[in-house]
């Protein structure tokens, strides 16, 4: 039995059916397979050449993220905007991505487009990146005739949403980096420098502090246990991370008590009725009806405790309840959120109310990771103060006491 030829991924440029120059890439053993793959599809191939690996660290290689999809939108809601056609657009935004994954994506899409489907359908090919609600809304747009107004929406929305996170993710950084970087520097002082002092200490001939003699015991358990901490703190951060990824119990539950935390959990708080009231908003505006906006909701508010609310809201709301007495029973959403949703209720312009309410509660996200550094202010320098003062005072006792062994 012959030995199947392994297949080996090659760029293409070339044109298509129409005429229209074209290019991706298509998997074969060879050059010449390639080509004649290529031709079955209606292609002229014009450049059939290997695809070199990337660099580790090249931009082109790395993973896509939702910001760059976010970009994406922009960039085509942008091109229509200007009118320029869909597949000219998909094909000047190809041109310029770094990140060769995304531009192999976009050319895929334009592709599909240029063969028939529809742009949502195409985008649908890639439910990595392009989720069910974004399709469900590039959808609407085109059913409407509004594909350009749809995906400056759709853009918007991603936009702010990143926005969103990316605070979220400064606000939990900030503290962590602080305790951490205390936390080594302490491992650094007990390991390498109390040893030291140590060394000196024995010729005082004198009984040392209380507080001294425990910062030298520490030392020692240190120097001896240094890689069993390591590793079981290496561990416990793999573990923990299984277990969040495979346990939704453990994850509403983390969700819950991060919900707890002072300073950090208003923002937290806050930032999920942002997302709850900016989804609800594109979703609405869209024409998406308002149960399937909630599930949508559900899934993009960031945290369990919300989502279980949202669904809650949903379960209300299908059974004939209005949006503001089924927010109301939640108890979970602020007064303010419910008095704006019952004034888009009854003047018929809850899309609008909403946005209000979402740009409300980014703006007191936004203040409150601005205002963190000086909040914060007071803890990071008592846990340093702690960690590496007291360090340093125990070390320096026995120096100052020096004067009565004399």
């Amino acid at each position: 039995m012959a030995k199947e030829a392994k297949l080996q991924t090659f760029i293409w440029q070339g044109k298509d059916k129409s005429g229209n120059k074209s290019k991706g890439k298509v998997d074969a053993p060879n050059a010449s397979i390639a080509k004649a793959q290529l031709r079955k599809q209606g292609i002229l191939p014009s450049k059939v050449v290997k695809e070199r690996g990337a660099s580790l660290f090249s931009t082109k290689s790395k993973p896509i993220k939702p910001v760059d999809i976010a970009f994406f939108t922009r960039q085509v809601a942008t091109m229509l905007k200007s009118g320029v056609p869909l597949l000219q657009g998909l094909e000047i935004t190809a041109g310029g991505v770094e990140k060769d994954k995304l531009k192999d994506i976009i050319y895929g899409i334009k592709n599909d487009v240029n063969g028939g489907i529809d742009f949502s359908s195409a985008l649908a090919k890639y439910p990595e990146y392009f989720d069910d609600l974004y399709c469900s809304l590039v959808s609407a747009g085109e059913q409407s005739g509004a594909l350009e107004q749809m995906l400056d929406r759709v853009a918007t929305y991603k936009e702010k949403l990143e926005s969103l996170k990316a605070k979220i993710k400064k606000a939990l950084t900030y503290p962590t980096a602080v305790i951490i970087v205390g936390l080594v520097v302490s491992a650094i002082l007990l390991v390498k420098v109390v040893p030291q002092f140590q060394d000196v200490f024995q010729s005082f001939g004198a009984d040392l502090p209380a507080f001294t003699l425990f910062v030298i015991g520490l030392s020692e358990v240190a120097q001896k246990w240094w890689w069993i901490a390591l590793i079981a703190f290496a561990a416990a951060g793999f573990t923990f991370k299984k277990i969040h990824q495979r346990s939704k119990k453990f994850r509403d539950s983390v969700d819950k008590a991060m919900l707890k935390i002072p300073v950090i959990g208003g923002i937290l708080h806050n930032a999920s009725i942002a997302r709850f009231s900016r989804t609800l908003a594109t979703t609405f505006a869209a024409g998406v009806p308002l149960v399937n906006a909630l599930d949508s909701a559900a899934g993009a508010s960031g945290n369990a405790l919300y989502r279980d609310a949202i669904i809650q809201i949903r379960n209300g709301v299908s059974t004939g309840q209005s949006l503001q007495n089924a927010v109301t029973m939640t108890g979970v959403f602020p007064n303010m959120t419910v008095q704006m949703i019952a004034i888009g209720e009854e003047a018929g312009s809850l899309e609008m109310m909403l946005e209000k309410v979402a740009d409300f509660y980014e703006e007191l996200v936004d203040n409150a990771v601005d205002n963190l550094s000086s909040l914060l202010e007071p803890l990071i320098m008592a846990v340093l103060g702690v960690l590496v003062g007291g360090l340093v005072i125990a070390m320096y006792l026995p120096i100052f006491q020096l004067g009565q062994v004399v």
